[in-house]
């Protein structure tokens, strides 16, 4: 009856109750269970069930529960992690009792008594830490491209709310945010979280931050935000967090937790990397070690160690896609034809295919290319930088060496990779790590700084006291005698100049510009992208980039173009093809040959294609999906293409079509074929080679083996010491199961600090590194 009344608006997805949804569903379970009506709450009672809450929760569900009771807990959990959930414990005991106290009507003290909360013990310091500057001493440090200028833009100096930067976002106004956590890594009993969102500008145009205002300021590590719907969706691990600036006074005011349950089990890649996909999704992922089961008005969706999530706020749907084991990774973003590129992996476009059923995940990308150590890319399309630099990408990079990075973006008939060309920065101050990279509105390129002298989360105590929560830089980049660029008109300009925008080639203006558009009545906003796409010149050379950026648009607002759809999808130009394919996915079922024209799509010429109909036959998930799908291996399938294929034969919605069934298997023997290569190639190590010498040298009666493991994500080795007998042969079996390269220096027993030490010098001239096979003189 209460649901059914106009008045009344008790969830806020349709499933999930809001304040007056819970206040409505207590007093009817009160009236049912006591058969009187509800008392009149005592709001000091409430207040301090409250406080119990908050306290228990970050025992129930702490972050970084991995050093509690996972992998890491000998390691680690002991010493640090296990005292502070006694306390936790000690703390909630605290609490209950105060609501009993209250209840019973006895008096109590205005502060929480915690004196029996024991000291945590105290922190070890085995590994040393890098020099801290002060900003402009940094600056000095670096060694930069001569072909461009960089200035310090913001600093803790002038603005001390920037402190422990993580994350930044431009808003419509051309205003740069960033989020701050100096609760990260971890908050303690007696602490509470204080991490903020900060807003600088830059009012008087001179490349200097001058103004700033604190947005939010009670958060918990937002690892990551994007503005929408007009506010802001923030990381809060383990939720998903929306708040708004109500009343206009520039501070959010109201909070929604939208969904709950996402992996917290190492804090520093939680929930992150919020990007807009250039169709109005919102995209992030997690790291390594984490389990998210979330509930939806979809059902739950879970996901573990590693993977992607799609978030539909009109709907409030979530979708997981693209598990498999990988590292830390971060940084996102789209090329000028919506191709996903990321760190692990680095052709992220490749990845979409739907998630297998919970818990399995997709195989590993054995032999593309993937790592951890970056946080952030950024393509060149600004007019004022370089013309040799156009469509490559800049990158920033924080191990194993500190530096901004300039790398090409080739596409192969597979997929697409990077090339490595130079660095913009060089630092030879290892206490600079930079953690997010964007154009801004002016056309130069903002690095984040994540400024600390401990580079590092399991290798250091999180209590570490050298860890620094008062320094934050943000640095300019410019080409050298580059005009500032005016940001075009987004906040409040009328829908078709900002359709207009979309013509521009610079990528992050049409982003804030269809960003801006979704937030704009969408029966309004359909009715121009029409009357836009109706005028659009066939002879511009753009202009399948241009009704490609309309398809994105129309399904940011929920509307659909299936006519231009079907014409891109028959167009000459395959990167628009592929774009289309990618759009397919959600609009199939509205096209009356939709089967047929995925079956084209599976043979067209083009593998970009190919690999765009293989994944979207996971999201159809139908008998004619997968026939579209088989068609695919029938084509050249290598690298990308074949890794779509298989994860999305893989899929939750493909699999079961053909696994186990006999007759179907037997049918399309090609499948077969197809699966073994790909597990064949997935075993393969493409640089092995074994000769007759080896053979010989193996079969020594006397032979030591010594068996030496790369820690996956630890920059350490399974062993620290061996002892083999003078002259006696040794072969050493090294594995890798890390996303990085490593060396590996013997030495005698003793030297491992002065080798330390020597290896901190080597990071500081990265050209006498690389000559020396990143070996330290020592």
């Amino acid at each position: 009856k209460a649901m059914a009344a106009p008045q009344h608006d008790l969830t806020f997805n349709g499933c999930h109750l809001n304040d007056d949804g819970y206040r409505l569903f207590a007093g009817t379970v009160f009236r049912a269970a006591f058969g009187i009506e509800t008392p009149v709450i005592n709001e000091e009672i409430r207040a301090a069930v409250l406080e119990k809450n908050r306290q228990f929760f970050r025992r129930f569900r702490p972050v970084n529960t991995f050093y509690y009771t996972g992998g890491r807990n000998r390691s680690y959990g002991y010493l640090d992690f296990l005292p502070a959930m006694r306390n936790f414990d000690l703390m909630t005991a605290n609490r209950d009792q105060r609501i009993w106290d209250l209840a019973n009507g006895k008096q109590v003290t205005k502060k929480i008594d915690d004196s029996n909360i024991l000291p945590l013990p105290q922190t070890t310091q085995s590994r040393g830490a890098n020099q801290l500057l002060p900003p402009e001493d940094e600056l000095e440090a670096f060694e930069i491209d001569p072909r461009f200028d960089v200035n310090l833009f913001a600093t803790e100096k002038e603005f001390p709310d920037l402190a422990c930067p993580i994350q930044m976002r431009w808003d419509a106004r051309g205003r740069l945010w960033v989020s701050c956590s100096t609760t990260y890594p971890h908050v303690y009993p007696g602490n509470e979280p204080n991490d903020k969102l900060v807003i600088i500008e830059d009012t008087d145009g001179d490349g200097r931050a001058d103004k700033s205002s604190v947005f939010a300021d009670d958060l918990q590590i937002p690892l990551s935000f994007e503005f929408g719907n007009g506010g802001v969706y923030v990381s809060e691990e383990p939720h998903f967090i929306f708040i708004k600036d109500t009343d206009g006074d520039g501070k959010a005011d109201t909070r929604e937790k939208l969904l709950t349950g996402f992996g917290c089990e190492d804090s520093h890649h939680a929930l992150h990397d919020f990007a807009w996909t250039p169709d109005g999704d919102l995209i992030f992922r997690e790291g390594i070690f984490h389990h998210s089961q979330v509930e939806t008005p979809y059902g739950p969706v879970r996901q573990q160690n590693s993977g992607w999530f799609r978030f539909e706020p009109k709907r409030h749907r979530l979708t997981a896609f693209g598990t498999h084991q990988s590292t830390n990774p971060w940084g996102v973003t789209f090329d000028d034809w919506g191709q996903h590129m990321a760190s692990y992996p680095i052709y992220a476009q490749a990845f979409h295919s739907l998630d297998p059923a919970y818990p399995a995940q997709h195989p590993r990308p054995v032999g593309l290319r993937a790592y951890s150590g970056t946080c952030g890319q950024e393509f060149v399309d600004f007019p004022n930088w370089p013309e040799e630099m156009q469509g490559g990408f800049v990158k920033v990079r924080y191990k194993p060496t500190n530096r901004v990075e300039f790398h090409r973006w080739h596409e192969s008939g597979f997929g697409y990779d990077e090339e490595y060309v130079s660095n913009l920065i060089f630092s030879r101050n290892l206490s600079f790590i930079p953690v997010d990279l964007r154009y801004g509105p002016d056309g130069a390129m903002y690095v984040c700084d994540w400024y600390n002298p401990v580079k590092g989360h399991a290798q250091y105590s999180l209590r570490d006291e050298r860890r620094d929560r008062v320094s934050g830089r943000i640095f300019r980049i410019m080409p050298k005698g580059a005009k500032p660029q005016k940001m075009p008109q987004i906040d409040g300009a009328p829908i078709g100049q900002l359709l207009d925008i979309l013509k521009r080639r610079e990528y992050r203006y049409r982003y804030w510009a269809k960003r801006e558009l979704r937030e704009r009545d969408p029966a309004k906003a359909k009715a121009a992208i029409d009357s836009w796409v109706a005028k659009l010149d066939p002879t511009d050379p753009r202009h399948r980039h241009h009704q490609i950026e309309a398809v994105w648009t129309y399904r940011g607002i929920d509307a659909t173009n299936t006519q231009l759809l079907g014409e891109l999808l028959e167009c000459d130009d395959h990167r628009a093809r592929a774009a289309a394919t990618h759009q397919f996915r959600y609009w199939h079922d509205q096209f009356d040959n939709g089967p047929a024209l995925l079956r084209k799509l599976a043979n067209d010429p083009s593998g970009l294609v190919r690999m765009e109909a293989a994944i979207a036959a996971s999201y159809i998930g139908t008998p004619a999906a997968l026939d579209a799908l088989l068609d695919t291996i029938k084509h050249p399938n290598i690298g990308h293409l074949s890794y779509a294929i298989r994860t999305a034969l893989g899929s939750h919605t493909i699999e079961p079509l053909w696994k186990g069934n006999a007759d179907f298997t037997a049918e399309h023997p090609e499948l077969a074929v197809f699966m073994t290569a790909f597990d064949l190639r997935q075993k393969m190590s493409p640089n092995k080679r074994y000769s007759a010498k080896d053979a010989q040298f193996d079969t020594q009666k006397n032979l030591k083996v010594v068996k030496i493991s790369a820690v996956k994500e630890r920059m350490l080795y399974d062993i620290t010491r061996f002892e083999v007998v003078a002259g006696q042969p040794v072969r050493i079996d090294f594995t890798n199961p890390d996303a990085t390269a490593h060396n590996i220096v013997i030495v005698m027993p003793g030297a491992s600090e002065e080798v330390g030490l020597a290896a901190n010098e080597m990071a500081k001239d990265p050209k006498e590194a690389q000559r020396g096979q990143f070996v330290p003189k020592s």
